[in-house]
């Protein structure tokens, strides 16, 4: 097993970077606002005094319904009491880790972000990968398994699970009895992963619950909102474990939220797409150049794979030497949580960014890679 620090870890040594190195480690929206989102961030002494004035239930419901309607969920549960607001999707998987029963065996799609599995392991489950080639092939895990774990659209890869293989793997839990869990944090950023989940979830008869997240669409500095929404048909201490955890999230970032959701059906999506799309073009560019290539170039997510040839340098010897350069990236191998080796020969840039600092990234990437590449073959004196 390869010894790493986990991709949390590495995002904190970029936040934390006193030399003022260039993060495009973590996910989250890293951009300048745009006129229209600095409009509402400049009513924020407005929000914080109407949440001071009115029921926090009516706040709630506005912003689950104006954020769950603007990404294609409308039958979500919204105002049925189903719908938990936590401060962070990583707070709601962790609730719901610590409501499943310890020492029940569940299946973790792979890759996937490794604080998924981490979280999941430190609670006490048993976890075995569902590759991203079986959830394809519709190759639904058995029991014992008693829930299957599916990030939608995935990170780092950009899969996004077809409706018809999410129709089938709900079909398979309800006949088995497991539970589908669903992360949709990056949900926000793909049209095509904007099917109603919820409707084919019930339409199945399955158990699930289902986790979004506000942090990947909007460069608001951790002012974010989890959801955690769960089925009728839930058999788990869900809010019990909620109410161990917190009180309630923030009203204040709820009415943000909202704002910033209704501003995303009025082209604050196709702006945030166009921005990805363009820095994802400069990465694509920038490696071809030193003969490499995009791992997914299909991917809509925030997030870019650059693939690394066999026999060459590896995603941990880049990334070191980038670090040394100033530039913060994620090597693969913390995603391949099962497997790190399967992870060696991949490395990924954030595309939520300005960019001039995507580019400058991606050719000091490309350098790296031709120096250390020159160095390896290099003769020794």
């Amino acid at each position: 097993m390869i010894e790493l620090a986990n991709l949390t870890a590495m995002e904190v040594d970029a936040l934390t970077d006193s030399d003022g190195g260039l993060n495009l480690t973590d996910g989250h929206a890293r951009l300048l606002l745009s006129p229209q989102q600095r409009q509402i961030v400049a009513r924020l002494p407005e929000m914080f005094a109407e949440a001071s004035r009115r029921p926090f239930p009516e706040i709630e419901t506005e912003a689950h319904t104006a954020f769950l309607h603007a990404v294609g969920q409308r039958t979500a549960p919204i105002g049925t009491g189903r719908i938990l607001s936590c401060y962070s999707s990583t707070l709601a998987t962790d609730i719901v880790a610590r409501a499943l029963p310890a020492g029940a065996t569940i299946a973790v799609l792979h890759p996937t972000f490794d604080n998924i599995a981490d979280l999941f392991r430190t609670r006490g489950l048993h976890l075995v990968p569902l590759p991203e080639e079986a959830l394809l092939a519709r190759d639904w895990p058995a029991p014992p398994v008693r829930a299957i774990v599916v990030t939608h659209p995935n990170n780092p890869t950009g899969l996004v699970t077809p409706e018809e293989h999410l129709r089938s793997l709900a079909e398979h839990a309800a006949r088995h009895g497991q539970i589908v869990i669903i992360d949709a944090s990056f949900r926000g950023q793909v049209r095509d992963a904007q099917y109603d989940t919820y409707a084919v979830l019930d339409a199945a008869g399955a158990e699930w619950i289902s986790i979004e997240d506000t942090g990947k669409l909007w460069p608001t500095h951790e002012l974010k909102i989890g959801m955690l929404a769960y089925s009728e048909r839930n058999t788990l201490p869900i809010e019990r474990a909620f109410s161990e955890s917190l009180l309630s999230a923030s009203p204040v970032v709820l009415l943000l939220a909202k704002a910033l959701a209704e501003d995303w059906i009025s082209g604050g999506y196709e702006r945030a797409r166009a921005v990805v799309t363009r820095n994802r073009t400069t990465v694509e560019e920038a490696v071809t150049e030193a003969g490499l290539c995009l791992a997914d170039p299909a991917s809509q997510i925030s997030v870019a794979r650059v693939e690394l040839p066999e026999g060459g340098p590896d995603s941990s010897e880049l990334y070191e030497d980038l670090v040394r350069r100033g530039i913060h990236v994620l090597p693969c191998a913390p995603f391949h949580w099962a497997d790190p080796r399967g992870g060696l020969r991949f490395i990924r840039l954030s595309l939520a960014r300005p960019h001039a600092t995507v580019e400058k990234a991606a050719r000091t990437l490309a350098a790296s890679y031709a120096d250390l590449t020159a160095r390896a073959i290099a003769p020794v004196a």
